[in-house]
């Protein structure tokens, strides 16, 4: 028995060194890969981008102040008139009938071009451009949220994968544990509670076996749904040490000073500010220049063609609209004051994240030591135990007891693993840093410049340019 014992001890090893790193499969996939197509496909990066290419379109709205505002206008009809006019005099008296039939036409240009507007304008320019430069970093956020969920999806797989098949053999070994007890039994060396005892643990291990498989299936279903493309052949993911700073705080001083959730709320106030400026310019004077030209025919009976022209300018002053200009200015003051204190909240929450995944990278390094010696001890032990259980010297309760001690080691060294290379995405995510240009991933980077400058200018057209 302990000769089949030890070859399934021997594939339990191989799928567990495949889970380290030790040795993998050609042709497969790389967390690299991983992570550069979810950088192309995750449908939530995508949709974000979407986003910053509709806010682009802020400016040029904005901008459209500080542009003419034409209007054509024609028209044509048909007009009836009938007059009966009472003539009495010395000559004659009665009723004259007057009869006309007239078709009016005629066609026109209006042109309204604001002059001052108590630079509501210039100030809504100022907004738009800041509220692109936080989309701009809400996007950058986004893109280090959806590759620390593909990293996370990544070593989920790995990890669920390495469980299932420690759980397989765990099971294997149990069997052959009742198997060998059944034996001895047969023969009168143990008892019955010692087959019980044996066969609790085989339904123990089938019961693992089973989680084991639906933990794997949920892995790669989340797999699929952050990175697009099905699970196969995964080579061992690595951490990303290299990548991190190399002190506690200096990864705080660079999430404080560049994450995106930060500098997306600094911008945030830049654009509240503005619009403190856009309320406060509805108690302004506003002065339009207007234009208009246009031609008339057949108004009148009379008249066969007129022309007329006209410019002016237009000053509006405000004096009393109501008090919603005034309830518009206050709120906007508040949203401000939001603003600023939302800059606060997120630079707690940055370096809230870098000391708990710096933590996490410590303990995750120390967990990994520690699942070694235990892994080394109990492998040792287990062949003690299963020496002296032969000569009688350990119940096959000691034997089953220490089988799970070995498969919770192995377990736990598998898990460890895992969170050492989460927690260093996690940490470089925290210092605002994970992005595909700092991974070296091999995509085509997406540039929100390209759309912006291609939409700022635009005068007119519906067509959306591709943004790249």
């Amino acid at each position: 028995m302990w000769h089949r014992a030890t070859g399934g001890k021997v594939v339990a090893s191989a799928a567990f060194a495949l889970f380290l790193g030790t040795a993998f499969p050609a042709a497969a996939q790389t967390l690299d890969q991983a992570l550069a197509a979810a950088y192309m496909k995750n449908p939530n990066l995508n949709s974000q981008r979407a986003a910053t290419r509709a806010t682009d379109e802020y400016v040029p709205i904005a901008l459209s102040g500080y542009r003419p505002q034409v209007f054509g206008s024609a028209y044509a009809g048909q007009q009836w008139t009938e007059s009966r006019i009472s003539v009495s005099n010395t000559i004659a008296s009665g009723t004259v009938t007057n009869r006309s039939n007239l078709s009016p036409t005629g066609y026109g240009i209006t042109i309204a071009q604001t002059i001052y507007d108590g630079l509501k304008t210039a100030s809504s320019v100022r907004s738009a451009e800041a509220q692109v430069k936080g989309q701009r970093e809400l996007l950058r956020n986004t893109e280090q949220t959806v590759l620390l969920d593909a990293a996370t999806a990544y070593m989920n797989v790995l990890q669920n994968s390495a469980l299932l098949e420690l759980s397989k053999q765990n099971l294997q070994a149990f069997q052959e544990e009742l198997r060998a007890t059944n034996d001895r039994f047969a023969v009168g060396e143990v008892t019955r509670t010692d087959v019980a005892q044996a066969q609790a643990s085989v339904a123990s291990a089938e019961s693992q076996l089973a989680e084991a498989e639906a933990n794997l299936n949920t892995a790669r279903a989340t797999f699929y749904q952050v990175i697009g493309l099905q699970p196969v052949k995964l080579s061992p993911g690595k951490p990303i040490d290299n990548l991190l700073p190399r002190t506690q705080d200096l990864a705080i001083s660079q999430g404080l000073s560049t994450h995106p959730a930060v500098k997306a709320a600094e911008f945030s106030v830049d654009a509240a500010l503005q619009n403190v400026k856009v309320a406060e310019a509805a108690l302004s004077p506003t002065l339009t220049l207007n234009g208009s030209a246009g031609q008339d025919y057949n108004n009148s009976s009379s008249v066969e063609l007129s022309t007329s022209a006209s410019i002016g300018l237009n000053l509006s002053v405000p004096i009393y609209q109501g008090g919603g200009e005034f309830a518009s200015i206050r709120q906007s003051k508040e949203l401000l004051g939001q603003q600023r204190i939302e800059v606060d909240v997120n630079r707690a929450q940055v370096r809230a994240n870098v000391v708990q995944y710096w933590g996490a990278l410590v303990a995750a390094k120390s967990a990994i030591q520690s699942a070694q010696a235990s892994v080394a001890a109990n492998e040792i032990a287990l062949k003690g135990v299963r020496e002296e259980w032969r000569v009688g010297q350990r119940t096959t309760l000691d034997v089953l007891q220490q089988t799970t001690d070995l498969f919770n080691a192995r377990a736990n060294l598998v898990v460890a693993q895992r969170d050492r290379v989460v927690a260093s995405f996690a940490l470089l995510s925290a210092s605002g840093n994970l992005n595909s240009k700092s991974l070296g991933l091999k995509v085509n980077t997406y540039n929100p410049v390209v759309h912006y400058d291609q939409v700022r200018d635009a005068w007119f057209g519906v067509r959306t340019p591709d943004g790249q």
